[in-house]
């Protein structure tokens, strides 16, 4: 099996798809979209492919692309993601898939239309240690609170604070510190919890309208009776350290996007080591979980589910209206 694909945004994250891709045979670089060509063809001098583009009309008609890897700026990826889809197009969407729950819905309407697969690109979930996570959950008695971090400072913060405008810190691209970091924990915290109560935030705010930091706390009250903490910074740096609490002891790990480490520590003081051998590429395993979707004619993921994306996105939705961060999306 071949799977032509083409990319959306030739930024380092597209780089990294791409590299970990290319380890798997079924894979194959066709097309490159940018909004600038110039900027594909420089692209394609380290990945080359058969065709470049910026227009996004021709590239959805391409008759030679299977799927659509979608690395563009958030605001973009639900109008890119139809688009492609209603051309026949599998679509692998970075994170967040969407920046509103009705856009998702749009997409996933779209998907189940067209006949084409579907997934938000969401890296953690597929990796081995934090299956290991999973695992030990049930090894720690009745669990009881959930704390993870991300904090990293933003190299393009410095030029924020010259008074750049850049994408990170960019209210039109639908941006900020949760939905470009923070995502991470969350998804982590609701893909073994499920979608939380209740979610009570606080931020700080930038002047352009996103946060560069904050803090989220969610309440299950009934399945887990158990509350989760979920730090997040574009403006400071941190251990990014993530730990499930239950009544015999904890599962421990570091860093909730790559899960380098997992041990659990019980109350009694053994500690059992978990953590397993990963491809240093960590972005492999929802390669290969895509592709395999692919190959099974299969529409939506078991894993990163239309669902779990969807509790995801409304959490995401609450705790930016709490803090009153409106996107463009949001008016649409």
């Amino acid at each position: 099996m071949n799977i032509r694909f083409a990319v959306i945004g030739t930024s380092k994250i597209t780089r990294q798809f791409l590299a970990a891709a290319m380890q798997d045979e079924r894979f194959s670089l066709h097309a490159i979209y940018s909004r600038k060509l110039s900027s594909a063809i420089e692209f394609s001098q380290d990945f080359p492919a058969l065709e470049v583009f910026d227009d996004l009309t021709l590239l959805a008609e391409c008759e030679n692309v299977d799927a659509v890897y979608i690395a563009s700026p958030n605001s973009c990826h639900a109008k890119q993601a139809i688009l492609m889809m209603k051309n026949g197009k599998h679509v692998l969407c970075e994170k967040p898939v969407a920046v509103t729950s009705e856009e998702l819905n749009l997409m996933v309407a779209t998907a189940k239309k067209y006949n084409v697969c579907l997934m938000e690109a969401m890296l953690s979930t597929f990796l081995p240690n934090f299956l290991q996570v999973q695992k030990a959950c049930t090894q720690i008695g009745v669990l009881r609170k959930f704390t993870a971090s991300f904090c990293q400072y933003s190299s393009r913060y410095p030029k924020y604070l010259k008074g750049e405008n850049t994408n990170t810190f960019n209210l039109e691209f639908a941006n900020g510190s949760l939905v470009d970091i923070g995502i991470y924990p969350l998804y982590v915290a609701i893909s073994l919890f499920g979608k939380p109560d209740n979610a009570q935030s606080q931020c700080n705010k930038l002047s352009s309208g996103v946060d560069g930091c904050g803090d989220i706390l969610l309440s299950y009250k009934d399945a887990f009776q158990l509350q989760a903490v979920i730090s997040h910074s574009k403006v400071s740096s941190g251990e990014n350290i993530g730990e499930v609490q239950g009544e015999l002891g904890r599962v421990v790990w570091h860093h909730s996007s790559l899960f380098n480490e997992v041990k659990i520590i019980f109350n009694t003081g053994e500690e059992q080591e978990l953590t397993l051998p990963q491809n240093e590429n960590r972005m492999a395993y929802e390669c290969r979980h895509f592709f395999d979707l692919l190959a099974q004619n299969t529409n939506e993921s078991p894993i990163n589910t239309w669902q779990l994306s969807a509790d995801v996105l409304k959490t995401l939705e609450s705790v930016r209206k709490q803090q009153n961060i409106i996107y463009p999306n949001d008016l649409l």
